[in-house]
């Protein structure tokens, strides 16, 4: 036996080695999987990637092939997202509206593979999950134009599920309306009330009439049904394309810096592992208080001596309480070290009802 007959004899040892060792990552990838499909968790974890790779090339002790194992890592990674999203697919996402609706792009942005279940409205979408008929609900609680979105903030309150993911998704209002439609024929326009707020000045400066409707797509499905070239609805360019409607006028924001956070919730509440401070940590409250004086200064002041920087805060009154109020604030850090439960300990014994809503990485 030659030289090259041992040296491929010993890579074929090495290959047995790596298969059994590449199997057993695999399965830890699919408890991965399934405790992202649990907790409603984005496949990839751009963070998570950077330190595994940022970690293990310094280990390269030859120098002259680290950027192959950089490679060699990545690849590994993204196989190993693949299977992940294989062993997800089929996941149950309730949103509010229907397809073409901004709560259904942000839904498919975050959950390509997953099944998209169209609902009525965001209580629909938020029963559905708890009751285990959908795995998350995707739903808007922020627009930077038109501030906090009311019911699912109440939701937050009253609910039992849990926030694991917040983005952003940039929005932009169109004017549609049925073919032969113009601007000089359009009397009318429909939307959804905050997609009519958020473009106020554009329909007051052309005199036109408003009127509300439950969502975006499905004002875009009224103006096609109704065929009247005096109707135009306020929509996304995709549901523009998908009911077969004139594109008008696009960009009708009255701001340019328009954008809707979407949080993801589930059934699940999201423990991330303390692996030290990050920038981009955030965590959601919401509690009542004793009706006395100071009692919401006193809650205030326990998170900032804590060292959480709050980014919100918010007051909703409670439905069933008059003149009584719940508070909601998000701020930034890890709650889930010991400084954090101890924050949480102090707040519990001035807050008639607290619960951390969500834990998420910004």
């Amino acid at each position: 036996m030659n030289a090259l007959e041992n040296t491929r004899k010993e890579i074929n040892r090495i290959d047995e080695e790596m298969l059994r060792l590449f199997e057993e990552r695999m399965a830890c990838s699919q408890k991965i999987a399934a405790y992202k499909k649990e907790h409603s968790l984005p496949i990839r974890d751009r963070d998570r990637e950077g330190e595994l790779i940022r970690k293990n090339r310094n280990k390269v002790e030859n120098k002259a092939i680290e950027g192959y194992y950089v490679d060699f890592l990545k690849s590994i990674i993204g196989l190993s997202c693949d299977y992940q999203s294989k062993l997800i697919d089929g996941m149950k996402i309730a949103y509010s509206g229907v397809e073409g609706a901004f709560s259904y792009i942000a839904a498919k942005k975050l959950f390509p593979e997953g099944e998209l279940k169209a609902c009525t409205d965001f209580y629909e979408a938020y029963r559905m999950t708890e009751k285990g008929e959908a795995d998350c609900a995707v739903l808007p609680i922020e627009n930077s134009f038109a501030g906090d979105v009311g019911t699912v903030m109440d939701l937050m309150f009253s609910g039992d599920l849990y926030i694991n993911q917040v983005i952003g998704v940039d929005v932009i209002h169109n004017l549609m309306s049925v073919e032969g439609a113009t601007l000089n024929t359009i009397k009318t326009v429909v939307s959804h009330p905050q997609a009519l707020e958020q473009c106020d000045a554009y329909i007051r400066r052309h005199e036109f009439e408003s009127q509300t409707y439950s969502n975006t797509a499905l004002a875009a499905k009224y103006v096609k049904e109704r065929n009247d070239k005096s109707i135009a609805a306020i929509a996304s360019a995709e549901t523009a394309e998908l009911f077969g409607l004139s594109m008008l006028e696009q960009g009708i924001n009255t701001s340019s810096n328009n954008r809707t956070r979407f949080a993801v919730f589930s059934r699940c509440q999201n423990k991330p592992v303390v692996t030290g401070k990050h920038d981009n940590e955030r965590f959601i409250l919401v509690y009542t208080v004793q009706n006395e004086a100071g009692s919401l200064a006193q809650t205030l002041n326990i998170i900032g001596a804590h060292g959480f920087n709050m980014i919100s805060l918010r007051s909703r009154p409670m439905k069933d309480l008059m003149w009584n109020y719940y508070f909601y604030v998000e701020a930034e850090g890890n709650i889930n070290t010991q400084n954090g439960k101890d924050m949480l300990r102090e707040l519990s014994v001035l807050c008639a009802k607290l619960k951390l809503v969500g834990v998420y990485m910004d």
